[in-house]
């Protein structure tokens, strides 16, 4: 039995994600109660109750979003009618009006709404968006120069603004009339705009308050348009925008961004924009069968003017039934809108949601095809030398500094922000990353973890900095070279005050445990009562405890493929895995327990339910037995019908498990390891992968007998 050993195997992972697994209190009775009264099934509204639903009325209100009685958006937002009233007056006088957009999928969608919108309103319009090479975020006194010199008499900035204080003091200077429509964090001193459209600015109970900037756009817009009586034909192209600006921006689903993202997911496919056509045609997103559209039209103010009715995966092409999902926007099409704001021209963006031309849309989405192509080889290769600088320099002081300073020569910070995540990811810290613009000019970006609120530690090093904003997960900053070191001990000081060391471990947000004979397409559909899921409405995450990895491989840029078994009263159960970029933590131990999403897989016509692996531990057994083991203690015990004996022992710092057979052969394993070594001493032993299961079964075994020893 224990002299099976199997040859030119992998080697095991000396590592598993370093991941704080936080399981929501589970609440059978109520969720009962719950699931009777609103006729669902316990497992959802268990994951209801996990996202803050306490009565059967707030679950109608989350599962019918349509039923949410709106309040109109000028009694929300205080500077809505004076806006109003400047860009009619503007309109009605041919006067110019000129957009300040940024680089960014929220920032470019918002600028295409309102280019479009004003268009068709009859407005005299033109845009501009910083160069995000040369000028970084927000307008500037250039652009506020340039608008005046060509004769500009209203300037709309959009996803900007809040924080640009000098340039639009210079614009009223030059007598040119401001409204600012952002979403960002609320400086301590305002800009002296005519008008300040931003949700951070309005009770936090309005449903209005999660809004991107496409939402702030979207509001302004639609409302616009009812008061001049035009509506018609408006509406839809702009929810398509506002859609694909809200997800690719990572805004919450919650309150009206629920309500108008699964209209418009619904619209989506069969959108008239050409854009959006090209966008899903040139991104391999398919949509199946008709999307469902209602036939209201615009609503009036209350409800903003509606119409009735998810860094990047390499997944097989989207066929989703009815409508997109999220994850078609966060892993399709929004990376490709992104990628041009990040290292292409924004130009390319904004002409391909403006244009009513298929031949120019078609262009421009292959165009932001292949510089999207260009993103991820350049993230590739700037997130191996990230990780290499910081493996050499300061993984070693993590614990101490609890924040991550990178910066190097030669990085595009048009991808930066990317990496900067992958890194918060790798090592459970908020990360600052930046580049040399030059020999004396460092720009960055910062992304964070939830203890660490990142616009509030610029605020705290903002005389050491140039311009920064941001919110509390991302931000922006520019500084002088000759800074960097006192920055670094000023963003250590500031995350030893909020963190401690618990929190730096990724938190992993987990609904509720799953066994794998529950997994089925009746389960899956269920959770289509969720959707759309995102920021603030998460995927709901199960859990299995105690799982055989049966199989395991690479597959495509280090990802790992895997098939996992359950073994329910003596019938084992199988379904098939996929961890992306799990490649540093390959091979996984034979024993887990897993965290997961469910996904559904097209392949020739056949759909499975597949699990998204996005967290793994030891088995709370296992890591038991690792951490307090009784040590040198020993038992016997007898598998297969034949006997052994096994105990935990020291081999250094580490704690081993060993089985011995009666003709003296010892199999040994360590915690979180696959390959064990078998033998009669450790000169001769031979490596053995202990994942196989006539290793696994005996250590199981093992393991049973010495549990009931203890």
């Amino acid at each position: 039995m224990l002299d099976r050993a199997v040859s030119e195997l992998s080697k095991p992972s000396r590592r598993l994600p370093n991941q704080r697994w936080q399981i929501y209190p589970q609440k059978p009775e109520f969720a009962q109660k719950l699931a009777v009264l609103t006729n669902i099934s316990p497992i959802i509204s268990q994951l209801l109750i996990n996202r803050g639903m306490e009565t059967p009325e707030q679950v109608q209100a989350f599962l019918e979003p349509e039923s949410l009685v709106l309040p109109s958006p000028l009694k929300d937002f205080p500077d809505l009618a004076i806006s109003l009233e400047l860009l009619q007056n503007a309109i009605a006088s041919q006067t110019k009006i000129a957009i300040c957009g940024d680089y960014d999928a929220d920032g470019m969608t918002s600028t295409a709404l309102l280019l479009r919108s004003l268009r068709t309103l009859g407005a005299q319009v033109d845009y501009a968006i910083p160069s995000r090479m040369h000028e970084g975020y927000g307008i500037n006194k250039r652009i506020v120069e340039e608008f005046h010199s060509e004769g500009v008499g209203l300037i709309l900035t959009v996803d900007n603004g809040i924080s640009a204080f000098e340039p639009v003091a210079r614009a009223r200077e030059l007598g040119l009339a401001v409204i600012i429509t952002d979403h960002h964090d609320i400086p301590q001193k305002l800009p002296p705009a005519n008008a300040i459209l931003n949700p951070k600015l309005i009770a936090e109970s309005s449903p209005y308050r999660g809004v991107a900037g496409v939402g702030v756009a979207y509001i302004l817009a639609v409302s616009l348009a009812q008061q001049l009586g035009e509506t018609k034909g408006l509406i839809q192209p702009m929810l398509a925008l506002f859609t694909l600006g809200t997800i690719a921006d990572l805004a919450p689903l919650t309150g009206v961004n629920r309500r108008w993202v699964k209209r418009g997911l619904q619209h989506l496919p069969k959108s008239n924009l050409a854009g959006v056509q090209a966008l899903i045609q040139v991104g391999g997103v398919q949509a199946r069968g008709e999307g469902e559209q209602g036939s209201r039209g615009a609503e009036g103010a209350g409800g903003a003017g509606e119409q009735g009715s998810r860094g990047e995966n390499p997944k097989s092409k989207i066929q989703n039934p009815k409508s997109l999902k999220p994850e078609d926007i966060g892993f399709r099409l929004g990376p490709r809108i992104n990628a041009i704001g990040r290292i292409g021209n924004p130009q390319t963006v904004i002409e391909l949601l403006t244009t009513d031309d298929m031949g120019v849309a078609l262009e421009r989405a292959m165009q932001c095809e292949q510089i999207n192509a260009s993103r991820q080889e350049m993230c590739e290769q700037i997130e191996q030398e990230a990780i290499a600088y910081v493996e050499a320099e300061f993984v070693a002081s993590l614990q101490q500094n609890r924040v991550l300073v990178v910066v190097q020569p030669n990085w595009h910070h048009g991808v930066i922000g990317i990496v900067a995540s992958r890194l918060v990811e790798r090592y459970g810290v908020p990360v600052f990353i930046g580049t040399y613009e030059d020999e004396e000019h460092i720009r960055g970006s910062a992304r964070s973890i939830p203890e660490f609120h990142v616009f509030e530690a610029l605020e705290y090093c903002h005389d050491l900095l140039g311009k920064f904003g941001g919110h509390k997960a991302a931000g922006g900053f520019s500084l002088p070279a000759e800074n960097l070191q006192v920055l670094r001990s000023r963003l250590i000081e500031f995350a030893n005050q909020c963190l401690e060391p618990q929190h730096l471990k990724p938190l992993l947000k987990i609904d509720t445990e799953v066994n794998l004979n529950q997994i089925n397409q009746q389960l899956y559909q269920q959770l289509n009562a969720l959707h759309p899921c995102g920021m603030d409405n998460p995927d709901p995450v199960f859990w299995t405890p105690n799982v055989q990895v049966v199989e395991q491989k690479i597959v495509g840029k280090g990802h790992i493929k895997l098939t996992i078994a359950q073994t329910i009263d003596n019938q084992q159960y199988k379904i098939k895995a996929i961890a992306w970029r799990w490649g540093d933590y390959f091979r996984l131990p034979p024993r887990v327990d897993i965290a997961y999403k469910l996904r559904e897989n097209y392949f020739n016509g056949n759909t499975t339910i597949e699990l998204e692996l996005i967290g793994v531990r030891l088995p709370i057994q296992l890591q038991q037995f690792f951490a307090s083991p009784p040590i040198q203690s020993s038992t016997t015990f007898e598998y297969n019908k034949r006997k052994y004996t096994c105990g935990f022992y020291k081999n250094g710092i580490e704690t081993e498990l060993r089985i011995k057979n009666s003709e003296g052969k010892v199999l040994a394993m360590q915690p979180g390891h696959i390959i064990g070594l078998l033998g009669t001493n450790r000169q001769n032993a031979k490596e053995i992968d202990i994942s196989q299961p006539q290793y696994d079964n005996i250590i199981q075994a093992a393991l049973q007998a010495l549990s009931v020893k203890s």
